[in-house]
């Protein structure tokens, strides 16, 4: 019975010794493997899209359309946290900025507009007012111009009023 006993110590001993050993050789070769290994370039960068930001373009006679665009901006999630106020604000409130101090930008020619200028100019202002370089790239995800005569045909005020109805027929008399 003596021996039953020192056997199974034996084995309890042994089985705790190789669940200790284990635990302690993976954690440093995961640790190893995790220091050799090189972040990828920008693995860091997190996506985000904003709303659709709706600015009125306005011209002498008032205004002409409406510039409609989404964006995707990139930047790290850590830094995004530390904003008091959020990307998506400094983009759209950059965006009207943009769009309103440039008067010469005209949505009828868009060959002629200039998109990396855009995003660019965008992006850097966006930075230059945080004070840091947090918005590493601006992508357009949808842009658009709806002009005042376009809204007014979809909204269905464009066109032309229907001719009222005209009566039906009365029935005739059916004959006995």
């Amino acid at each position: 019975m003596i021996k039953f006993i020192g056997a199974a110590i034996w084995i309890c001993a042994v089985t705790i010794g190789a669940v200790v050993y284990a635990f302690q050789s993976s954690g440093t070769k995961a640790d190893a493997a995790a220091a050799a290994t090189p972040p990828p370039l920008l693995g860091g960068l997190d996506y985000v899209k904003t709303a659709v930001i709706s600015v009125p373009v306005m011209k002498d006679r008032g205004i002409e359309g409406y510039f409609l665009a989404r964006f995707v901006y990139t930047a790290e999630q850590a830094n995004l946290r530390k904003l008091s106020v959020p990307a998506d604000t400094l983009i759209t409130d950059q965006v009207y900025s943009f769009l309103f101090a440039n008067p010469a930008i005209d949505f009828s020619q868009p060959k002629e507009m200039d998109l990396d200028a855009f995003r660019h100019g965008i992006r850097d202002s966006v930075n230059a007012r945080i004070g840091e370089p947090i918005i590493s790239e601006v992508m357009i995800e949808q842009m658009d111009f709806l002009s005042k005569s376009e809204i007014r045909a979809n909204s269905g005020r464009g066109l032309p009023a229907a001719a009222p109805a005209t009566p039906a027929p009365a029935p005739a008399p059916a004959a006995h």
